[in-house]
């Protein structure tokens, strides 16, 4: 349903304040001191430890932050609205403000406002997280851009007549879990594609297309049988190790990407910086053993163009032709038998150099590649059709919201 379906109030007015435009007339516009009070900072170490997360007030892992910083913790507690007004020039994109639906403490830079008049909390979220996004994140000074609570204590906000925030917020909890749903369900689509894929590609690198082919045991765990007249050979047989390189990362270069050119660690781009060493497709694979026993990171990918590599990433340049097919057998690999160590467990070169993989010959080689190509790019195109629905279900969802409680469509 497009947001023309909805009709219009009767009368509007301007409401003085450009991010709220025109407003329903007989609604009211007021000061935000007027509606909320910043509460005093109140330290209560029975509570765990929260942030803000997207709009969203969260709890954090406890054991992380020292019994001494958690002492000068404030407290936030459900119904009362939790503001990020720090470094807002490093975040333009996640919500800064959110209604806590739990009892937490958070850090002391944090704002914490109680509402002082009777309103519905759930419409003044909406509300707020529209104010955030529009013109708080405009506020502030110095390098840092953060603010107090007397930036935003004269900011106008719009309070529609009790009943229709009620409304308001109902009608958009109703919307908005319909198309959060919707989001999950494509979410996991793309999920199962991106699984078919690579089931699809696994079998191909590991097992060839000739099904009728006669089979032997390759004894390797993760692979189990492959044709009888492919090759297994160690990585150090079929790939050069190249040597990683390391240069200091500086926080100006972290915090505003200074460089043009990628910097990649075991787990992908980390950086960017303002000079490269590699301008060739190389396979990387971690050297944390941690990552690769979790699985929270690739087992192995692809870095291209022009970057920068650290050392704690094996890189690797094939030696025999098909760099396709080495790229998707080695992100397929299971490393974790070749892990040593237990406190900080490492993928060192010498053991992955005893990873043994199957070579085919370069005739079917080349055929695995072309189905690669093939069916990765149907699979991009059928992924991103539903990255595309997912985009333009999120985009309807803001603009819903914004129009919704700024009045320019009447939901009631």
């Amino acid at each position: 349903m497009s947001l023309a379906a909805y009709p219009a109030y009767p009368e509007y007015k301007d409401s003085g304040e450009g991010w709220l435009e025109n407003v329903p007339s007989h609604w009211e516009t007021r000061k935000l001191k007027q509606l909320f009070v910043e509460k005093r900072h109140r330290p209560n170490l029975s509570l765990n430890c929260g942030s803000i997360s997207f709009g969203k007030v969260v709890e954090k892992d406890d054991e992380r932050v020292p019994h001494s910083t958690k002492a000068s913790y404030q407290e936030v507690l459900v119904g009362e609205y939790l503001v990020n007004p720090l470094n807002l020039n490093y975040d333009l994109k996640s919500l800064r403000i959110g209604l806590s639906d739990i009892d937490v403490v958070v850090s002391a830079g944090y704002i914490v406002l109680r509402a002082q008049a009777e309103l519905n909390k759930q419409y003044f979220n909406y509300l707020l997280h529209r104010y955030d996004v529009s013109y708080m994140k405009l506020l502030g000074s110095g390098v840092r851009q953060t603010i107090s609570f007397n930036h935003i204590a004269n900011s106008i906000l719009v309070a529609p007549p009790l009943p229709e925030q009620h409304a308001i917020a109902a009608f958009l909890d109703d919307k908005c879990e319909r198309i959060d749903e919707a989001v999950r369900i494509k979410e996991a689509q793309i999920a199962l594609l991106r699984e078919r894929r690579q089931i699809l590609i696994q079998e191909a690198v590991t097992r060839g297309l000739n099904p009728d082919a006669p089979m032997k045991d390759s004894g390797i765990d993760w692979i189990g049988q492959i044709p009888a007249h492919w090759d297994l050979r160690s990585i150090r047989y079929a790939f050069r190790f190249r040597n990683n390189q390391r240069i200091p990362i500086s926080a100006s270069e972290r915090e505003g990407k200074s460089g043009e050119y990628p910097y990649y660690g075991a787990s992908g781009i980390i950086d960017y910086v303002e000079d490269y060493i590699f301008d060739e497709d190389l396979i990387l694979i971690a050297e944390d053993g941690a990552n690769l026993l979790s699985k929270s990171t690739p087992l192995a990918f692809v870095a291209t163009g022009k970057y920068w590599v650290n050392n704690h990433a094996h890189i690797l340049e094939p030696l025999f032709k098909g760099f396709e097919y080495w790229a998707e057998l080695l992100s397929a690999a299971d490393y974790t038998v070749y892990i040593s160590g237990s406190a900080q467990p490492k993928l060192t070169r010498d053991r992955l150099s005893s990873v043994r993989v199957p070579i085919p010959p370069t005739a079917e080689r080349n055929a695995i590649i072309d189905l690669i190509k093939r069916e990765s790019l149907k699979f991009s195109k059928a992924i991103t059709l539903k990255q595309d629905q997912i985009t333009a279900l999120k985009e309807y969802k803001t603009s819903l919201i914004n129009a919704a409680v700024t009045g320019k469509i009447k939901v009631i």
